[in-house]
């Protein structure tokens, strides 16, 4: 280890992870990868619980991902904090090529990834043509400031576990740290699409007036889907620009029942259901106008769009908030678990159970404090004197909900993102019931 450097004036930490158990600190599958690498790289279970204890506590100060490495400052025991950092195996130009490739041969994966979505089947692809996006058991390369030689230390492990919340953000930090930076990949996404689409035009297999599907067609559009946080892509036009004004830039005619914004809103939410189209999501197509009312307020509109949406529903504005916070935590299986309960198959009911039965003693936080305390009815797993509860949903995810408002006023609201372990739902339903 290097020696300790002069002691820097303290940074606040940049994100801060309380809850308990070591499944905790990732809510997706690929920053739960990410812990797996961790912990599948040493033996030393104290070291680990250490790290954890850290991150838990926020001693983690703001991570930096570059090409190879990840940095942040750790607090620790000394009277500064020490330097950490993880370094990872960067792609080869020749592995890049591969991986770009794979991206690039279906458009919903880059919409995916645009909407912070990790495709499992492009990791699958990539890992089958010898490139590993995600890293490998025993990957992670710690360094830390530290006298202490363990591998990880504690400090380095909370660096690892800080990240976990970072990767489950934006999946683009595994390819920064894999060697090219987010803006690096989209720029090469964008020209092998748009070769892609030019060759598809050289090739003459759709003759004048045959048309294409519309799904093939949205796919090669302007190169790849494009998220708002991107640089846009420009569709040609057979007329002047200043004859042909966007509708977006014009007010609708006075006395029109919508406004610009609304206008906007409604595109913005039209091309993102069309990339989750392109990307095989077709639930939205079969939605009941009361589920795609409840989809457009968790997109985020205004204040004023969610009242209308209230009315336009008939629903009592409580239960109508309640289902869109369920959207929000769940998706549409959560506004399915939020308005009915279920009746599961009872071996998923048992294994659940046993699963909280058993304490996590991993770093002495996690015990669920068994099945005595937990009251079971349909799908449901209710713990009365904390006020929590998870609801298995028809996704086989767990959904963290509980109990607000005091006396004939209290119910039961959705609190945390569904996860498909039950300890890890019940952690977060107690976290947040300990914020509330």
């Amino acid at each position: 280890m290097t020696p300790p450097r002069k002691a820097p004036a303290r940074t606040a930490p940049a994100r801060r992870a309380p809850r308990t158990g070591s499944r905790a600190f990732a809510a997706t599958w690929w920053g739960q990868a990410w812990v797996d690498a961790l912990e599948s790289s040493t033996l030393d279970a104290g070291r680990l619980s250490r790290g954890r204890t850290y991150a838990r506590k926020g001693m983690v100060g703001p991570v930096t991902a570059a090409p190879g490495v990840l940095r942040a400052e750790v607090e620790g025991s000394a009277e500064w904090p020490y330097d950490s950092a993880v370094h990872l195996r960067v792609l080869t130009d020749a592995q890049w090529d591969t991986l770009l490739d794979a991206i690039a041969a279906q458009a919903g994966r880059t919409a995916a990834l645009l909407d912070g979505e990790m495709p499992a089947d492009l990791v699958d692809d990539a890992r089958a043509a010898g490139v590993p996006l995600l890293p490998e058991p025993a990957e992670l390369d710690p360094e830390c400031s530290c006298p202490d030689w363990g591998y990880p230390c504690k400090h380095a492990a909370a660096l690892c576990y800080a990240t976990a919340a970072y990767l489950d953000d934006d999946p683009f930090w595994l390819f920064t740290l894999r060697g090219r930076t987010k803006d690096a990949v989209l720029a090469a996404l964008r020209d092998r699409r748009q070769a892609l689409t030019g060759i598809a035009a050289e090739s003459g297999e759709t003759s004048q007036g045959q048309g294409v599907p519309a799904r093939d067609r949205f796919a090669s559009f302007g190169g790849v889907f494009v998220h708002p946080a991107a640089e846009p892509v420009e569709a040609a036009s057979d007329e002047p620009e200043e004859e042909t004004p966007s509708p977006l830039t014009t007010e609708p005619p006075a006395g029109a029942p919508f406004t610009l914004a609304d206008l906007e809103a409604l595109t913005r939410d039209t091309a993102q259901r069309a990339r989750g189209l392109a990307a095989g999501h077709t639930a939205s197509l079969t939605g009941t106008p009361l589920e795609d009312a409840v989809r457009l307020a968790a997109s985020g509109i205004g204040e004023d769009w969610f009242h209308r949406l209230v009315r336009a529903t008939g629903l009592p504005p409580h239960d109508f908030a309640r289902l869109v916070r369920a959207r929000r935590h769940g998706g549409p299986a959560g506004v399915t678990v939020a308005r009915a309960p279920l009746t599961p198959e009872p071996a998923a009911m048992a294994a659940a159970r046993t699963a909280l039965a058993a304490p996590d003693n991993a770093d002495g936080t996690g015990d669920t404090g068994g099945t005595e305390r937990l009251r079971l009815w349909r799908n449901r797993l209710t713990a009365d004197a904390e006020g929590v509860q998870i609801r298995l949903g028809p996704d086989h995810r767990w959904h963290p909900y509980i109990r607000e408002g005091r006396g004939t006023t209290a119910d039961w609201w959705p609190c945390a993102p569904a996860t498909t372990d039950p300890v890890a739902a019940l952690v977060a339903a107690r976290t947040a019931a300990a914020r509330n």
